[in-house]
């Protein structure tokens, strides 16, 4: 692309539309990459939850303590990029993901992730709270449940690109 004298981008429109682009191509990379950060960690996450079936050991629950953290950092990651990229006008117009049926389905399984994350999210708060004060954890009696949420979690996340992907492409608009 040709460089103006003053160093902008020659067919790109006025001089900030260079910034968005950049804009947008950071917000869409951080938004993937959160996608490897929170199914990595999901996946981490339940093979920890696993390994706790034997008794508190505390490696593989610092383990967990990690994954979950890494957990929580890729969902407020995937919130927070895709509400800048959702409303921020980087790359298209709020008017065409409140219109797109894709936007509300991977809209429905992320709520879905969400909801189901409240008990574990409560479960392992009350457990980092006990290993700190150095008592021991407590819920342990869920650790079926919590693996079962875990697996449907890294499901969803595992659904949750294609529904993206139909949506970028603008299929089934209304």
């Amino acid at each position: 692309m040709p460089i103006s004298k003053q160093g902008q981008a020659v067919g790109l429109g006025w001089p900030w539309q260079g910034g968005r682009i950049v804009t947008a191509a950071i917000l869409s990379a951080l938004h993937v990459l959160a996608l490897g950060v929170g199914l990595g960690s999901a996946f981490m996450r339940g093979r920890y939850l696993r390994a706790l079936r034997g008794g508190p050991d505390p490696q593989a629950l610092h383990r967990l303590f990690t994954a979950d953290t890494l957990w929580g950092v890729a969902a407020a990651l995937w919130l927070l990029t895709g509400l800048a990229r959702a409303f921020g006008r980087v790359e298209k117009a709020p008017e065409f993901y409140l219109r797109n049926g894709f936007f509300w389905i991977k809209m429905t399984l992320f709520g879905s992730v969400v909801a189901l994350e409240m008990w574990p999210m409560a479960t392992f708060i009350g457990w980092r709270r006990a290993r700190r004060e150095g008592r021991p954890l407590p819920g342990f009696d869920g650790l079926r449940t919590l693996v079962v949420i875990n697996d449907l979690e890294t499901a969803l996340v595992v659904v949750i690109p294609f529904a993206a992907a139909a949506m970028a492409r603008g299929l089934w608009l209304f």
